[in-house]
C-alpha cells in the first residue's frame, strides 16, 4: 500500500515537474519574463530530482547526492563569474556534457541489463549516438568560440567521404547491435559505436565557421534534448523524457528561426563549411584595404549624435566583449533627456549566441520596449538621422544584398547604410566571424571611431553633454 502511495506521488510530481517546465520555457519567450522563466523551471527540475531520489528500488542514495553536490559546485561556481562574452561558451560545455550523460549511461544501461527487448536497445543506441555526436560537436564549437582553435572552417582532403564513411559505418555498427541484441559481442559493438560517434561529432563541427557557432549551438542543443529522451526511455523515466522531449523541440525550432534569419538551410550550416573566404571573397577583402576609411573623433561623433530627432543603436559582439552595456545605456539616457528617440535593433544572430545581445542589454536595464527585432525597425533606417554601430559587423554587411560572390550572400541584415549618418564603434578594421570585409565601413555617409567600445562611448558621453 505504502509503495503505490509513493508511486503515485512521485507521478504526480513528475507531472507537476513538466507543468513548471512548460510554463517556464513559454515564459523565456520574453525578455521581461525570461528571469522568472527561468526560476520556474529550476524549480520543476529540482522537484523531479527529489521525486526520482524516492523512486523504488533506487539505492546509493549517498553516492547520488555527493554527484548532486559535485555537480553543483562545479557549474554554480563558473556560472556565476563567468563574463557575458563566454556565455556561449558555457552553453556549449553544459549541452556537451548532457549528451556525454545521455550517452554513458546508455552505455552502462546496456552492460548492466539482461534479457533486454528490442525497443530498448533501439533506443540505447540511438541515445549513445546522438549524445556522443552532441558531446564532442559541442566541445568543437566551445574551442572555437573560446579561440583556442581557428574559429574559420578546419577542412581537409575528401572531408565528406570520409565522413560519410564513418557515418556509413556506424549505421551499421548500429544495427549490428540491435540485431545482436544483448551479450560480450552486443557491448563490444556498442562501445565502437560509441567511439565512433565520438569522432564524428567532432568531424562534423570542425568545417564549420565561427558564424555559424549560434545555429550548431542550437543544433546540438535539440540533439542533446533528444538523446536525454531517448535515455529516459531506456531508465522508464518520465520527467527525463518530457524534459528531453521539450529540449529537442525548442532547440529544433531555434535552429530553424535562427537558419531563417541567415537565409540559409540546416544542411547547408552542417556541410557548407560557412565562413571560408571563397577566392572572390578573398579579393573582396584584399581590395577593401584600398578603399577609404573616414576616421572620426569623439567630439565629432557627439554633435551629429546630440541634435538627432532619431538614433538607432545596433549592439554586436564588440559591445559584449568590452562590458559596455551599462555604458551604452547612460549614452541612451543623456540623449533621451535631449529628446533624441533612442532605440535599439537586434539583429537575430548578432553575438555569438541567440539572444546574446538581449540578454546583454536587459543586464543594463535598458527598457524591453526600446528593444527591436530586425524586421520590426529594418524599414526605420530610412527616416533615422544616425545609427551607432557598436561591434556588429557581418549583420551589417550591405554585401549581404549586394555582392552574390559573398559568403554571406542573401542573409538579411540591418539596414543601417539607409541612415542619414553612420558611426561604428571598432577596435578595428579586422574583420567579422564571416572573415569578409564590411562594405559599410567605406561608406560614405559611414565614420569609423576606432578603440575599446566601452572608452569611446565614455568620451561619446562626455562630449554630447558638453555639445
Amino acid at each position: 500500500m505504502i509503495d503505490n502511495w509513493r508511486d503515485a506521488a512521485i507521478d504526480l510530481s513528475y507531472i507537476v515537474a513538466a507543468v513548471l517546465f512548460i510554463v517556464g520555457l513559454k515564459q523565456l519567450s520574453s525578455a521581461a519574463t525570461a528571469r522568472r522563466g527561468n526560476q520556474i523551471a529550476a524549480t520543476g527540475m529540482a522537484i523531479a530530482i527529489v521525486a526520482t531520489l524516492f523512486t523504488r528500488g533506487l539505492e546509493n542514495h549517498v553516492l547520488i547526492i555527493v554527484g548532486i553536490i559535485i555537480g553543483a559546485g562545479a557549474s554554480i561556481a563558473p556560472a556565476r563569474v563567468v563574463k557575458m562574452t563566454a556565455m556561449p561558451q558555457m552553453v556549449a560545455i553544459f549541452n556537451g556534457m548532457g549528451g556525454a550523460t545521455a550517452a554513458l549511461v546508455s552505455v552502462v544501461e546496456f552492460e548492466h541489463q539482461s534479457g533486454i527487448g528490442r525497443g530498448e536497445v533501439v533506443s540505447i543506441v540511438l541515445g549513445v549516438l546522438i549524445g556522443s555526436i552532441s558531446f564532442t560537436g559541442s566541445m568543437i564549437a566551445f574551442a572555437k568560440l573560446q579561440e583556442l582553435m581557428s574559429g574559420r572552417p578546419i577542412v581537409y582532403p575528401s572531408q565528406q567521404i570520409i565522413n560519410a564513411a564513418l557515418g556509413a559505418a556506424i549505421v551499421l555498427l548500429a544495427i549490428l547491435v540491435v540485431a545482436v541484441g544483448d551479450g560480450e559481442l552486443a557491448q563490444g559493438l556498442l562501445i565502437v559505436l560509441f567511439l565512433a560517434a565520438l569522432a564524428l561529432g567532432a568531424l562534423l563541427v570542425l568545417p564549420i565557421g565561427g558564424a555559424d557557432m549560434p545555429v550548431v549551438i542550437a543544433i546540438l542543443n535539440s540533439l542533446t534534448g533528444l538523446a536525454a529522451a531517448l535515455t529516459g526511455f531506456v531508465l522508464g523515466n518520465q520527467a527525463l523524457v518530457i524534459a528531453g522531449a521539450l529540449v529537442g523541440a525548442s532547440g529544433s525550432l531555434l535552429t530553424y528561426l535562427m537558419a531563417k534569419a541567415m537565409n540559409r538551410s540546416v544542411t547547408n550550416v552542417l556541410f557548407g563549411a560557412f565562413g571560408a573566404v571563397a577566392p572572390a571573397a578573398a579579393g573582396v577583402a584584399a581590395q577593401g584595404e584600398a578603399l577609404p576609411v573616414r576616421e572620426t573623433s569623439a567630439e565629432d561623433a557627439a554633435v551629429p549624435l546630440a541634435y538627432a530627432e532619431r538614433v538607432i543603436i545596433v549592439p554586436g559582439y564588440g559591445l559584449a566583449v568590452a562590458q559596455a552595456q551599462h555604458t551604452v545605456r547612460e549614452l541612451a539616457d543623456i540623449l533621451e533627456e535631449r529628446g533624441v528617440d533612442v532605440r535599439y535593433a537586434i539583429h537575430p544572430v548578432a553575438g555569438r549566441m541567440p539572444g546574446h545581445m538581449n540578454v546583454l542589454l536587459a543586464e543594463a536595464n535598458v527598457p524591453y520596449d526600446d528593444l527591436y527585432e530586425m524586421d520590426d525597425i529594418n524599414d526605420d533606417f530610412a527616416k533615422t538621422q544616425v545609427a551607432l554601430i557598436i561591434g556588429a559587423n557581418d549583420v551589417t554587411n550591405p554585401a549581404a544584398r549586394n555582392d552574390p560572390s559573398s559568403p554571406i550572400y542573401g542573409m538579411p541584415i540591418l539596414n543601417v547604410d539607409q541612415a542619414d549618418q553612420i558611426i561604428v564603434l571598432k577596435r578595428s578594421m579586422k574583420s567579422g566571424f564571416a572573415g569578409i570585409e564590411n562594405e559599410l565601413f567605406h561608406d560614405p555617409k559611414t565614420t569609423m571611431l576606432f578603440g575599446d567600445a566601452k572608452d569611446s562611448l565614455s568620451k561619446l558621453i562626455a562630449a554630447v553633454k558638453a555639445a
